[in-house]
């Protein structure tokens, strides 16, 4: 069985679409799988099992993107084609059965929306993929043991950032003798370039026994790194995504998105919003006690506190 799967050209949503794939992965254990993303979100997909190919796309002027893709799927039979992109590609291309997402915005969260496509009610849970090699390489980032809690202060946009001296503040009032995580090690962790490096700097600069993970790790061994953490407390981000999905306590901070439509999903994940509308409040209008209180409350329920 051959399945074409076009997924996003985000991490995030990248991310949650894994909840189908896994689905897809167990249903169908003999099938052999075609991933076409964005070339940032292609190491959400590098170790899932049964993948044959990752088919990246750039994008370019026209959409003549999606005719380079068309040429390399063109020319196979497909068994299942599920595009994710509500693209016209996939009624261009041969294929037994076609699964196609609805184009736009709607109400509700976007894993329930996945779920629909293939009549999932409870949606599955999305998955992160790592290997052994990234475990190891992992490891050896935090290694001399002992829990540690992962700041993921970075977004892809910048009214997603909480403000860097509150993430101080929270991790300290998170860490200090007495809380919750006491004398629990730091990873910053941020994705490549100068951007990412930019805003998870002033957070390694208050915190000079953290680890800088900015930009040091492919998304496999994020995950295998997440897997491990005590708590991910960071910005609504594909990272915040991948902490869920690989199992770590996860605690997503929402301003000016809707938590409703994309809150982290996983087993041990919560969504901490401003004060204000939801999905429009500023970053600014989320208070350091708002977030501690909840990190607690998430670290009780999951039984990750000491």
């Amino acid at each position: 069985m051959r399945i074409l799967f076009v997924s996003s050209t985000r991490i995030g949503d990248a991310v949650l679409s894994t909840a189908l794939l896994d689905h897809l992965l167990r249903a169908h254990p003999t099938a052999h799988f075609t991933i076409a993303c964005g070339a940032v979100a292609e190491g959400v997909f590098a170790r899932m099992p049964h993948r044959d190919r990752t088919i990246t796309l750039v994008k370019r002027p026209y959409g003549l993107h999606w005719l380079g893709l068309w040429r390399q799927v063109a020319f196979t039979w497909w068994d299942l084609v599920v595009d994710l992109r509500a693209s016209a590609l996939s009624f261009l291309i041969p294929a037994r059965r076609r699964v196609i997402a609805r184009g736009g915005r709607r109400p509700g969260h976007r894993l329930i929306h996945l779920g629909e496509l293939l009549g999932l009610n409870p949606p599955p849970r999305p998955v992160a993929w790592f290997s052994a090699a990234d475990a190891i390489h992992a490891s050896a980032l935090v290694a001399g043991g002992g829990r540690f809690i992962v700041l993921g202060p970075s977004a892809n946009w910048d009214r997603k950032v909480w403000p860097a001296e509150r993430f101080i503040a929270a991790h300290q009032a998170l860490t200090a003798p007495g809380g919750p995580l006491a004398g629990a090690r730091t990873v910053v962790l941020a994705g490549p370039g100068a951007a990412e490096r930019a805003m998870a700097a002033p957070v390694l600069q208050a915190i000079p026994c953290a680890i800088d993970a900015v930009g040091a790790l492919s998304l496999p061994e994020c995950a295998a790194l997440l897997s491990r953490a005590a708590l991910f407390l960071g910005n609504d981000s594909g990272l915040m995504h991948l902490a869920a999905a690989a199992g770590a306590p996860t605690l997503g901070l929402f301003g000016p998105t809707p938590a409703s439509e994309y809150g982290p999903m996983g087993r041990c994940a919560a969504a901490v919003l401003a004060d204000g509308p939801p999905g429009e409040a500023p970053m600014e209008a989320l208070p350091v006690a708002k977030v501690v209180d909840a990190a607690v409350r998430l670290l009780k329920t999951t039984k990750v506190a000491a």
